[in-house]
């Protein structure tokens, strides 16, 4: 019960992390807005570890820095890649209703895991149900290829975070063997290590002109504009940074240490009906009769999937 509890609590902060992400992604740009929000994590995780556990040593800290790296630093990149596309709403719908049987899936080509009929007919049902929530409608228009777009980096986000979640756990079970402990916090923040170097290698590559430009440009202007930009900028950051990616992420390390990563990436599922509130106030954003339809449908399917295990 404690695991599901975690990844319930984990769910609920990424609802409110993945709305403030969407808004801090429209104010500086995806590979920015990622890049400090897992810095902001980073810090937070940092002080939690070096004080209450090991920090960035122990014998699995090389399967949770891959974790990290895979998960965090490559599929976050294409989330953030999603978000402006799609909307958090979609975005989110698709990538974890996705992600548990591409969790499932990698699980049982790795580590042995196996599915049953009922988990792959309950998978293809999820998958469909994602379909229907896409369909563009009346009241959230998209171009074709925005939504050919931000779908493909939703997918490869849903798969990264799975293949990110599997190799937590077996990270978990290294520590196990070795007869150590490592708590949800230090686990996040050693994946967090991983994730903020491939998002800063990534910053670098795609904003390195225009770094460049603004550099230029402050010394020319002064620093006033830049202050002005990111005093709008910070708040969602902020809290982005501490919900999501520091306490919701030491709740998903914590759900992983006991539970499959199949059955974690299910309960995370229901976080797209979470979100209908936060984006309808901050994004304007209404909900659809076939969005609200298949959301239900593929939460339904998660749950089925959970519950066949």
């Amino acid at each position: 019960m404690r695991s599901v509890f975690a990844a319930l609590l984990c769910t609920m902060l990424f609802s409110i992390s993945i709305t403030c992400g969407h808004r801090s992604a429209k104010l500086i740009g995806g590979m920015e807005a990622n890049f400090w929000r897992l810095t902001v994590a980073a810090i937070v995780l940092g002080v939690w570890a070096y004080a209450f556990g090991i920090g960035a040593g122990g014998a699995a800290f090389p399967l949770f820095f891959l974790s990290g790296a895979v998960g965090i630093g490559i599929g976050d990149m294409a989330f953030f890649q999603a978000l402006p596309r799609l909307g958090s709403r979609l975005t989110t719908l698709l990538i974890n209703c996705l992600g548990a049987p591409l969790a499932g899936l990698i699980e049982w080509m790795w580590l042995g895991t196996t599915l049953t009929r009922a988990q792959i007919l309950w998978g293809l049902l999820i998958v469909g149900a994602v379909g229907v929530a896409l369909m563009p409608s009346e009241h959230v228009r998209r171009s074709r290829r925005d939504l050919l777009a931000g779908t493909a980096f939703s997918v490869l986000a849903a798969l990264c975070g799975a293949a990110g979640g599997v190799v937590s756990r077996k990270a978990y079970e290294v520590v196990h063997t070795a007869g150590g402990h490592l708590d949800g916090g230090n686990a996040a923040f050693q994946r967090a290590l991983g994730g903020l170097l491939f998002a800063g290698a990534g910053l670098l590559i795609v904003k390195r002109r225009e770094v460049r430009v603004r550099a230029k440009a402050l010394s020319e202007l002064g620093l006033e504009a830049s202050k002005q930009k990111w005093r709008g900028v910070w708040p969602w950051v902020l809290v982005n940074g501490f919900a999501g990616q520091a306490v919701g992420v030491s709740c998903m390390q914590w759900a992983l240490d006991t539970t499959p990563a199949a059955i974690v990436f299910a309960i995370l599922a229901i976080t797209p009906i979470l979100i209908i509130p936060f984006a309808r106030v901050l994004e304007d954003e209404r909900p659809t009769l076939h969005s609200l339809v298949g959301g239900a449908i593929a939460v339904a399917g998660v749950i089925a999937l959970a519950l066949s295990r």
